[in-house]
């Protein structure tokens, strides 16, 4: 029997995706781990393989397809000693949008008769006669088939797509398919009535500036979709501290003098400040969830890495387990994967807290949004000479600015100022990081 090839879920957040590229053709002998396609999810760019063997009997999916739901048929392997007509009795959803069907031997024929000649004749409607080749004739125009009494309309995955792509209501497209159900055909047909030009409120058309429509990548969706819910959703409250470097700066130059097989940066020891400061104030390693609220033992840190058209956050797992020359090496490979987009879900996925870090841009101090379901992220500024004032007198030091976003369903000010303290301290004296 053949076997359905369906839009897989390649990462926990996907909904959607887009079939970059197909790697086999109709006809290609596919084994199991057989790489079918590259398919863009909204983090990268990732190859499909087949689990099954076969031979690919037909792709339903064109390359280059955006927005295709996770689920959705893309494809048909026919298993050892079949060939075509064993696809003649699949869904009609998967057959209908593939062209004409072929009438040579052992390909797909024609669509069967619904009931009998006799039948026909008898319920035959005032648009059109019933072909007796086997063809389907025409459906009544007077009245459509195509919605049931609860107003379900009967449609195609693949114009069920087009007509969300192109902004068009599915129930008001009449459907000459079997039964008047909507397919391909009838939504690149319709013309929808003129309706009155309304002014988007999401985006005033309020200048006559030249200007350019850049689409927007899967990343760019999500990154949309998940931070503007962030927004709506987590009450988010900021906390803000000045932190003194020089004596973090002296330790990086001592250590980085001692090898050249390692370049420890700044935003290793961060990351290693958070992650103890996680285990010493447990009760900021947490994410809320509704009735419960979940609390780690772990401290698996989150690293926003900028890429082009957005950027993703990468996870050092464990982190306050490892010393700083394995996050800076387990960072950069992971920042290298990202910017080759060949992160692998379990690489972004999972982490517990969340650090970006603009510093090395110049970027004095900025406050960030909250990536759901975690429930904090430290901001970093750059770190510049300023002038304290310490023991009555005035004196340079390089300090830093950092602004820590907490979930207060999860997170009071209280228990923020205590992780936040934590951090200064690990920072400014960093040989407590050996503790």
């Amino acid at each position: 029997m053949p076997i359905e090839i369906f839009m897989p879920a390649l990462s926990p957040t996907m909904e959607s995706g887009t079939l970059a590229k197909w790697l086999v053709k109709e006809g290609d002998t596919v084994e199991s781990g057989t790489i079918l396609a590259e398919i863009e999810t909204d983090k990268a760019t990732m190859e499909y393989e087949s689990i099954d063997e076969g031979v690919m009997g037909r792709i339903l999916v064109a390359e280059g397809t955006e927005n295709i739901a996770v689920g959705q048929q893309i494809a048909i392997l026919l298993e050892e000693g079949e060939d075509a007509s064993a696809m003649d009795n699949l869904a009609v959803d998967a057959l209908d949008e593939v062209g004409p069907f072929p009438k040579t031997p052992g390909e797909v024929g024609p669509l069967p008769k619904q009931g009998s000649k006799k039948q026909a004749s008898k319920n035959e409607p005032a648009g059109g006669k019933e072909k007796t080749n086997g063809e389907v004739g025409p459906f009544p125009t007077t009245k459509p088939f195509h919605q049931t009494k609860e107003g379900r309309t009967f449609s195609s995955p693949l114009a069920r797509r087009i007509a969300a792509q192109s902004g068009i209501d599915i129930a008001d497209v009449p459907g000459s398919g079997p039964r008047g159900r909507v397919i391909k055909r009838d939504v690149e047909n319709f013309r929808p009535a003129a309706k009155p030009a309304v002014k988007s409120a999401a985006a005033p058309l309020d200048g006559d500036a030249p200007f350019e429509e850049i689409k927007l990548s899967n990343m760019r969706k999500t990154i949309a979709k998940r931070l503007t819910e962030s927004k709506q959703t987590v009450p988010h409250f900021y906390l803000g501290v000045d932190i003194e470097l020089d004596n973090l700066l002296a330790a990086r130059k001592e250590l980085n003098s001692m090898s050249d097989d390692y370049k420890i940066s700044v935003n290793d020891f961060i990351i290693r400040a958070c992650a103890l400061a996680l285990k010493k104030v447990p009760a900021a390693n947490v994410q809320f969830g509704g009735d419960v609220m979940r609390q780690y033992s772990r401290s698996d840190v989150s690293v926003a890495v900028a890429i082009e058209g957005g950027l993703v956050t990468p996870v050092i797992r464990g982190a306050e387990q490892k010393g700083l020359r394995q996050i800076s090496d387990e960072t950069k490979a992971l920042a290298k994967k990202a910017r080759d987009g060949k992160l692998m879900p379990e690489d972004y996925t999972g982490g517990t807290f969340s650090i970006s870090n603009l510093g090395m841009m110049g970027v004095k101090q900025f406050q960030a949004v909250i990536n759901p379901p975690q429930a904090a992220i430290l901001a970093v500024g750059s770190g510049e000479q300023r002038v304290l004032v310490k023991n009555g007198e005035m004196a340079a030091a390089t300090v830093m600015s950092v602004n820590l976003a907490c979930d207060h369903r999860a997170i009071d000010g209280a228990v923020g100022a205590e992780f936040l303290g934590a951090i200064k301290t690990f920072l400014e004296h960093p040989s407590t990081m050996l503790l």
